[in-house]
């Protein structure tokens, strides 16, 4: 669907800025040999749409994805947990390896407190808060082998410390085929159930027991169509931890189509998200991030940035304590192009979005 609108900036007296304002959580912005500059990270598209919600695999050819739907990765070409120790947190990443590495960081960081707090492990305190995270890695290929490589690359072999046994994890994916590929590969203390399953599930069944035996519960990709049994299976294994990892449904859709699940998705701590931007003037182009990620499991005091390369480099321009809204980032970027703009004379606005980190059409 294409819409066409005009808007005025109060800020700018007689003045419009002809521009489009991009949010696509995707990988397009890496290219495949990897640069320091933005402007080789983010490909030339011309975005003069209001709203869509989704790209083509095929317009970014020039691009990597999470990985290829003819190769799985082997053991021998997994990414190792040591590998990801040095890993900056403080900048946005510069490619699909390095994304993963901070998402992988963050959640691991923010893990290990609770699978170390023997109140939460042994479940004996009814209202100690359960543990709920949320993980957003933009994706361009969403197929059952992309996935479950992500999955493979991001949950197998976490590096999490704790006293005893090993960390189990259950990896609840949407549907049965994503199930399916997820156990042809290999994975090391992971299980697999689809949601699917969970229906009407008995204690002493086969699936029941992998809940009651799991040490963290994933929801992989879950639906919108899913919340519902989301929130069922997440309190069910109070006082386990949950993490929901790359929804596929746009953070707009929680209040306007999921408005009765508000607080339950409302419950989930953002650990690490990551969203590209692209604006274009009349004149002049600028790109950017949305970025969060959660450093050392310190939940509290990180914020929203939202940087825009200058010179080559990435600045930030803003930051807000909670996730900005498609309306307060394109305030900041359309005040910004326009501080910066030698127009003068009077030219439509036009904005575009996609924002469904999934990149999955809605």
């Amino acid at each position: 669907m294409h819409i066409y609108c005009g808007c005025y900036s109060p800020t700018l007296t007689g003045v419009y800025i002809q521009s489009s304002i991009k949010l696509a959580a995707h990988f397009l912005y890496f290219s495949v040999f990897e640069s320091t500059k933005m402007t080789s990270l983010l490909p030339n598209v011309h975005t003069n749409l209001v709203r869509h919600h989704s790209i083509t695999p095929s317009q970014f050819n020039h691009t990597f994805p999470i990985g290829s739907s003819n190769t799985q990765i082997r053991k021998q070409e997994r990414t190792l947990p040591t590998l990801i120790v040095h890993c900056n947190l403080s900048s946005p990443p510069k490619s699909k390896e390095e994304a993963i590495k901070q998402a992988k960081i963050c959640l691991t960081s923010t893990l290990e407190k609770p699978l170390n707090n023997p109140k939460l492990t042994a479940g004996k305190l009814k209202k100690l808060k359960q543990p709920r995270f949320r993980v957003e890695i933009p994706v361009v290929d969403d197929s059952p082998n992309s996935l479950t490589q992500l999955a493979l690359q991001v949950f197998d072999e976490m590096p999490l410390k704790r006293k005893g046994s090993k960390v189990k994890v259950l990896i609840i994916w949407p549907t049965s085929t994503l199930t399916e590929a997820a156990n042809e590969l290999s994975f090391e203390s992971v299980e697999h159930v689809d949601v699917s399953s969970l229906t009407n599930v008995g204690v002493g069944d086969s699936v029941g027991r992998v809940l009651n035996s799991a040490d963290v519960v994933v929801f992989l990709t879950p639906e919108a169509s899913q919340v519902e049994v989301m929130e069922t299976v997440t309190n069910g294994v109070y006082p386990k931890p949950v993490v929901m990892f790359n929804p596929r449904w746009s953070y707009d859709d929680e209040e306007s189509n999921l408005g009765g699940f508000t607080d339950f998705l409302g419950s989930f701590e953002v650990v690490y998200s990551f969203m590209g931007l692209e604006v274009r003037g009349l004149l002049s182009k600028r790109n950017g991030v949305v970025f969060k990620c959660v450093r050392d499991g310190v939940l509290s005091g990180e914020m929203w940035s939202v940087l825009v390369e200058e010179e080559g480099e990435l600045k930030v321009v803003s930051r807000f304590k909670t996730r900005p809204s498609i309306v307060e980032v394109e305030n900041v970027l359309y005040n910004l192009m326009a501080i910066n703009s030698p127009i003068t004379k009077s030219a439509k606005f036009l904005k575009g979005l996609v924002s469904n980190v999934t990149g999955k059409k809605t």
